[in-house]
């Protein structure tokens, strides 16, 4: 019994943390973003000044990492169920891979390209170029944060399901 309330605790806990990170995306698609990126480079050092105290590179890679741990917390503990491991495999794999790897390949180079190089260094042409991409990309990043947030939340309901029967 104790198993199961630990299993269903930390499985629960996953799902919440991974819907808080999809929700912190989201919030930073639509009221975010189109601050930062109306305008490169104008915008983009507006944004530098903007985050001075706190911004989303202090929140998402502690977040991430915590949704990282729960997401492998969940699938340890319910490793012998198979319909819900599978979820929770898929939800870890988009996290680590459309999430984590994503970002760390693709958002980081241009996040130092535009926040901390800046018009510094490379153009102004050349910044609102890597703006678009950045934005573009971030559409990926918010579908996979999705899926992720789904497939954790599917792989509960499925494991929760099993426990009542």
């Amino acid at each position: 019994m104790r198993r199961r309330a630990l299993s269903l605790g930390i499985a629960g806990a996953y799902v919440w943390i991974a819907m808080v990170a999809f929700g912190g995306i989201a919030v930073e698609t639509i009221v975010i973003y189109p601050n930062v990126f109306h305008d490169p480079p104008r915008s983009l050092a507006g944004a530098v000044e903007f985050f001075q105290i706190t911004g989303p590179a202090d929140f998402f890679p502690p977040m991430g990492a915590v949704t990282v741990l729960a997401a492998a917390a969940s699938l340890v503990l319910l490793w012998r169920h198979p319909v819900p491991r599978q979820w929770l495999a898929g939800s870890l794999a988009t996290l680590l891979g459309g999430e984590f790897l994503f970002s760390a390949l693709y958002f980081w180079p241009r996040n130092e390209i535009m926040f901390t190089e800046g018009i510094a260094v490379h153009s102004a042409e050349f910044l609102r170029q890597v703006a678009v991409e950045f934005e573009t990309g971030h559409w990926f990043r918010l579908a996979a944060s999705a899926v992720t947030a789904t497939t954790a939340f599917i792989g509960f309901l499925r494991y929760h399901r099993e426990e009542v029967r």
